[in-house]
């Protein structure tokens, strides 16, 4: 569907409304097919993105699970590896600032 929408639950710390809002921002393009919608839209537009991040956000809050939270960086290193495999290239990684 939409690649750019990453899983939200189950990670520690927890997602922030801002990840939310952003997935909800991609789901709702991707179902309109408007990346920028026009003036006409726009009302629609952002009510759909604001609907959409606060069912999210009631689903991912009750959301139950065993399994422990996920490290972010850990699952970032995974996707940035996964992306070099898949395109040939080599992972990125973030220069460390010099203590």
């Amino acid at each position: 569907m939409c690649r750019n929408i990453k899983t939200l639950f189950n990670f520690e710390p927890p997602a922030t409304d801002e990840e939310i809002r952003s997935a909800s921002l991609q789901f709702v393009r991707k179902l309109s097919g408007f990346n920028s919608p026009s003036k006409l839209n726009q009302e629609a537009f952002q009510r759909a993105v604001e609907d959409v991040a606060s069912a999210a956000r009631v689903l991912v809050d009750s959301l139950v699970t065993t399994a422990d939270p996920r490290d972010r960086e850990i699952e970032a290193e995974r996707a940035r590896a996964k992306s070099a495999n898949r395109f040939g290239t080599q992972p990125y990684r973030p220069l460390k600032a010099d203590a």
